[in-house]
């Protein structure tokens, strides 16, 4: 039964289900209620006892689009006192096989239709369990009459771990970020009250579940509000209004540039006829904001928290157009000059919201109070670096107003966050240098014309070579680890690469010159083609830029030729 007490796990929150009849989960093809949910996850827990190898890591992943088995399995872990590693099937081959193995899942729940990302991969002492087999049925079949709490690995607390997710950083493999129930329960409950969520609303998860976003933002906040959660089983923009509509969806999140997709659906006369009243995400943009509010009659909030939850960013009335606000309760933030350790100066802004001073107003955001970071799992090299000096950094770049507003303003040098998905630019460069006609290759991230980044890569070819971008795309298609937001929207090609005096890669000059450079350049359409990247196209693109407010983002000789 529900309470007023705040819980101190998630397990708390599945298990408060229990008896409550009410609409919880909502299907293309039916409705199941709080009960029913709760009912699910307990005899998946049980099940996954029975399971569990005898001294092994309570660790799962689920490989599986947001089908109703991927919450049924969350719930599952929380009961159990296991952990859930979110696999991303973008990933290919053996980088798939790492992130499955890295976490010590002796446990892989999927489904028939990522079957093929797994053949022929290598994945000792790992038993797969295929969702929506006769096989899988049976081995649920016993656990039907389990309840919560009956069945346990170890006995669930706060600092149980729950989610191993994964994020990556500026080099090497991506890192499992580790979330523990209280930790997650305590965030559930806390924007459940920000965002006043009652038993009344609907909470429409389209963003995927091996996500953070989808779980942290939509489904936890659902559970502590006792509201019920509709799924998707991958984002629309041409469905989401019917969905919301069919669902009577009132709450949505997104990533990236799920807002633009839905901007750029053909209007309709009942694009405001319908139930949502809020969407909360990040990397929208201020402009999109305003157009989808005044479009679809719906306000969007923009966040910043990433998974390791190290930082926060709280929005208020009073935060100006572009920002996301100030430092969350209890975290010092600052913007770092990570080169000198000194705090970067307010920034300047003109009247138009542009920034004038961003080579000095723009650093890292690190926070110097007490972090709720917990760690990443067999990665003390990646958490030592994360807390160096006794701060958190976070790897992202921000400037910092006269009034302390905080806006964002990028990825630090080697990271990239394409439509929501962060990158290391190392293993795209491991993938590139593959190329035959490659003699040297540097990836690096441009900004995105509306949120995030986008994928540049420097060749230098061999001698001798002509770039074919023929033959460079069908090489890209070859490629089984490249994931699905690796291949380079642009492609310099360089006589020589620039370096250092120590012969490194010289990515900050790479990065200064962005498209406009003295060497040809080329651009990925929709379609995987790559066309010359000439005046006439620069000049479309730099404008689209400055229409959506992120000429600032630009080198100063790009964004001169947009009238900046």
């Amino acid at each position: 039964m529900r309470t007023t007490t705040a819980p101190d796990t998630v397990a708390e929150l599945i298990a408060r289900q229990w008896g409550d009849h009410r609409p919880g989960l909502k299907l293309e093809d039916g409705l199941l209620s709080h009960h029913r949910t709760a009912q699910e996850a307990a005899a998946r827990a049980a099940l996954l006892v029975d399971l569990m190898p005898p001294g092994a890591e309570p660790h799962l992943g689920i490989l599986l689009d947001n089908t109703p088995e991927f919450p049924f399995w969350l719930g599952a872990a929380a009961l159990a006192g296991a952990a859930v590693a979110g696999i991303n099937p973008t990933r290919r081959g053996s980088e798939l096989a790492r992130d499955i193995l890295h976490t010590d899942c002796r446990i892989l729940i999927t489904e028939r239709a990522h079957l093929p990302l797994l053949r022929d991969l290598d994945l000792p002492g790992v038993r797969i369990l295929v969702t929506g087999t006769e096989e899988y049925e049976s081995l649920l079949a016993p656990y039907a009459a389990a309840e919560p709490g009956e069945a346990a690995l170890r006995t669930p607390a706060p600092d149980s771990r729950l989610l191993l997710y994964f994020t990556s950083g500026s080099t090497g493999a991506p890192k499992a970020a580790i979330c523990t129930q209280g930790r997650l329960a305590a965030a559930g409950s806390a924007l459940a009250r920000q965002f006043s969520v009652t038993p009344d609303d609907v909470h429409y998860v389209c963003m995927p579940l091996f996500h953070g976003n989808a779980v942290i933002a939509d489904w936890l906040p659902a559970l502590a509000g006792g509201a019920a959660v509709a799924l998707r089983r991958r984002f629309s923009a041409s469905a989401f209004l019917d969905d919301v509509r069919g669902y009577g969806a009132t709450y949505f999140t997104y990533v990236g540039r799920a807002i633009q997709y839905l901007l750029a659906t053909e209007p309709r006369p009942d694009d405001r006829t319908h139930t949502l009243r809020l969407g909360f995400g990040t990397e929208a943009g201020a402009v999109d904001a305003a157009r989808f509010a005044e479009r679809f009659g719906v306000r969007l909030v923009e966040g910043y928290g990433a998974t390791e939850g190290g930082a926060s960013v709280q929005r208020t009335p009073d935060t100006p157009p572009g920002a996301l606000g100030r430092a969350g309760a209890g975290d010092d933030l600052a913007v770092i000059d990570p080169e000198t350790g000194a705090e970067c100066p307010p920034a300047l802004l003109a009247p138009d919201g542009r920034l004038l001073n961003g080579s000095a107003a723009i650093g890292e955001l690190v926070n110097r109070g007490r972090s709720l970071f917990e760690g990443y799992w067999r990665n003390p090299d990646a958490e030592a670096d994360r807390t160096r000096d006794g701060w958190y950094w976070t790897g992202d770049l921000f400037f910092r107003d006269a009034a302390g507003f905080l806006y964002f303003a990028g990825r630090t040098d080697d990271r990239l966050r394409v439509d929501s998905e962060n990158l290391a630019a190392a293993m795209i460069e491991n993938i590139l240098a593959r190329w035959a006609d490659a003699a040297a290759v540097a990836v690096y991230a441009v900004p995105d014309e509306v949120a995030g980044d986008q994928v540049m890569a420097a060749l230098a070819l061999r001698e001798g070579a002509e770039f074919s971008p023929e033959a460079f795309a069908a090489f890209l298609a070859g490629q089984p680890d490249l994931g699905t937001k690796m291949a380079p929207r642009y492609v310099r090609i360089v006589g020589a690469m620039p370096t250092t005096a120590t012969n490194k890669v010289h990515r900050v000059a790479l990065r200064r010159a962005g498209f406009r450079c003295a060497d040809p350049v080329w651009h990925r359409s929709p379609a995987g083609a790559y066309t010359p990247l000439g005046p006439p196209a620069l000049t479309t693109l730099l404008a689209t830029y400055k229409a959506q407010g992120r000429s600032h983002l630009l080198p100063r000789c790009a964004s001169s030729l947009a009238g900046d």
